[in-house]
């Protein structure tokens, strides 16, 4: 009955050992040993995040294709709902604290002058529309009307550079993302460079994670008041914003294309203060990697989930199922990181997400790689697949933003655009 409760080869990272600690821990162990017992539910629901258009019963149709020699009892639909219900979201979620956290890399990326480069950002995710779900959850208003589904409102703290995930907060769409980032703020520490768009510009905001330590660096509206009280060499100024003490860049940013060239104003604040140590123009290209938090949320939405609507159909199910959302994502990562960093200086950016889905569905399958041997594979199967498809470098980002979930046949995507050069010019 425990042969179905793995990962493939993603076990190694995520060990037996490990999820029954976790149900230790938050008391979900089963007091007699059922037909789905409480650590093959664990891998059940993590298998289920590698396998999102399947059922649930299919997942575990995967979990045991490789099994075929122990003769695995095939548990009903019923017993499979009854299991996660016992289970419930506890578990996933102390899961997800144990492995959460910068990967462990030996690469330069995501690091900037001896600061670990993190992003911030929120987004939404739609859930099954129910009544049990409409208890807690909304529709969002649009221009038009209403969304088709209710929407999950999710915020997550991503390192830059292996895009793993450090901290995340989800709950009611209703829910602002500055609210869910100030629950984020506890995750920040001393040695962090906190890098956010204009939505987490407040000032409240800001004084709250500028005293974890961290230093912050996030762009604000342009026609923000903010009365200089002191002039920096590199016409950059100091403000106030409550009892912090900010640096403010002005930039024009001029993006020159095939298709021509356009100029915007940009500004910045950071409190990173001392502009021979932290020159205006280093700052405004460092910005730019605020879009791996981008990045992440799409492998979650168009690569995991391929664009479905979670599964769940009570609360409690969803918060279950994005914990091990997260915790898949993260595992995957970690993978990942390890493939990159078995070849010195290879960046973790080249490492392709749907290269790794693909493998890591392929060993679960085949239940390939649960117990090592006597000869310890750090790459593993999933590493070799990566590292024989590597992606090219990293071309910057150019394209416009765009409707992600178009709701009228009008919105129309901006021109792609396929080259750039930036120009900054610092105001004084």
């Amino acid at each position: 009955m425990f042969a179905p409760g793995h990962l493939g080869e993603l076990t190694r990272i995520i060990p037996f050992e490990m999820v029954d600690e976790v149900l230790a821990q938050t008391r979900a162990r089963e007091r007699r040993v059922r037909l789905v017992p409480a650590r093959v539910t664990v891998y059940l629901l993590l298998a289920a995040a590698l396998f999102t258009s399947l059922g649930y019963r299919q997942v575990f149709d995967r979990l045991c294709a490789g099994l075929a020699h122990l003769t695995p009892v095939r548990p009903s639909g019923s017993a499979l709902r009854q299991a996660r219900q016992r289970l419930g979201p506890a578990p996933m979620k102390a899961l997800f604290d144990l492995i959460s956290g910068p990967a462990v890399t030996a690469a330069a990326a995501g690091w900037w002058r001896g600061l670990r480069v993190v992003a911030i950002d929120g987004t939404l995710l739609p859930i099954p529309d129910c009544p049990a779900n409409l208890t807690v959850f909304t529709r969002q208003r649009l221009g038009n009307g209403i969304s088709g589904y209710p929407q999950l409102r999710l915020a997550a703290l991503v390192a830059c550079g292996t895009r793993s995930v450090i901290a995340a907060a989800f709950g009611p769409a209703t829910i602002g993302e500055l609210d869910y980032a100030r629950r984020l703020a506890a995750h920040l520490r001393a040695g962090m460079l906190l890098l956010g768009d204009r939505n987490f510009a407040a000032t409240d905001l800001l004084n709250q994670m500028a005293a974890t330590g961290a230093d912050l660096l996030v762009r604000c509206k342009s026609g923000r008041n903010l009365p200089a009280v002191a002039r920096c060499r590199d016409g950059s100024i100091l403000a106030r914003l409550g009892a912090l003490t900010v640096r403010v860049i002005d930039a024009e940013i001029t993006i020159r294309t095939a298709a021509g060239s356009r100029t915007g104003h940009y500004r910045l604040l950071t409190t990173l203060t001392d502009a021979t140590a932290h020159p205006a123009a280093d700052l405004i290209r460092l910005h730019h990697e605020r879009w791996e938090i981008e990045t992440t949320y799409a492998e979650l939405k168009s690569t995991l989930l391929n664009g479905h609507v979670l599964r769940s159909r009570t609360p409690d199910g969803i918060e279950q199922e994005v914990w091990a959302l997260l915790t898949a994502y993260q595992v995957l990562r970690t993978a990942m990181t390890d493939a990159t960093d078995s070849i010195p200086g290879t960046d973790p950016d080249r490492a392709g997400f749907t290269t790794a889905l693909a493998a890591a569905r392929d060993q679960l399958i085949l239940a390939a790689g649960v117990t090592t041997g006597t000869d310890i594979d750090l790459i593993g199967t999933i590493g070799r697949h990566v590292l024989a498809q590597l992606l090219p470098a990293r071309r910057v980002r150019t394209k416009d933003r765009i409707v992600k979930r178009a709701i009228s046949k009008y919105n129309a995507r901006g021109p792609a655009i396929d080259r750039t050069t930036y120009k900054a010019t610092i105001s004084i």
